[in-house]
């Protein structure tokens, strides 16, 4: 049996699935439980280019989830680029679970990272990259294991703590980066 070879998809369409995932992102952000109606309108787009796009809420929630893994994912080493070791760590951290809530719950990424208890290796691998150089630089404590950090990171956005949470977030990373200092252990 001869398979055609299937087109590319038209620029318009590419368009319309990356306004759609942004819209998604910002109304999933504001309110957990937004509706695909809702999103498709604020995109500007029918029904019809929604589920063609997503034919339901997890495969809009997944495109969502992997947009935000790959933006955190490259951020690693244009992090180590720009900062030293451990304060591009706690940089990173900080985008892991910055998403604009103002009153806690799980980040998108924190979501996405953790997604239904399976740690996302392109996330590791970035981890690893910071842990590493920081073990390298002599910053970081040799047994730092990148899953165990971002399961204990991970900890810091997911509890609801009202209007303290940013504040709380903020002390509870800088206990977790100073445990993590090669010198904070001799």
């Amino acid at each position: 049996m001869m398979r055609t070879p299937r087109r590319a998809p038209r620029s318009d369409a590419l368009e319309n699935r990356a306004r759609i995932i942004e819209t998604a992102h910002a109304a999933f952000t504001g309110d957990p439980s937004a509706s695909l109606q809702a999103i498709a309108r604020a995109a500007g787009v029918g029904q019809g280019t929604m589920y063609r796009h997503f034919p339901d809420r997890e495969a809009l929630l997944l495109a969502v989830y992997r947009e935000e893994l790959e933006v955190l994912a490259a951020a690693a080493p244009l992090l180590l680029d720009e900062y030293g070791p451990v304060e591009a760590l706690r940089l990173w951290f900080e985008r892991l679970g910055a998403d604009g809530r103002p009153t806690g719950g799980t980040s998108l990424a924190v979501e996405a990272a953790t997604r239904a208890g399976r740690l996302h290796p392109p996330i590791i691998a970035a981890l690893d990259l910071l842990l590493n150089a920081g073990k390298a630089a002599r910053q970081v404590r040799a047994d730092a294991e990148a899953e165990e950090v971002l399961l204990l990171g991970s900890f810091l956005w997911r509890a609801d703590c009202g209007p303290s949470c940013p504040e709380r977030s903020r002390r509870m990373l800088t206990v977790i980066i100073d445990g993590l200092r090669a010198d904070a252990h001799r």
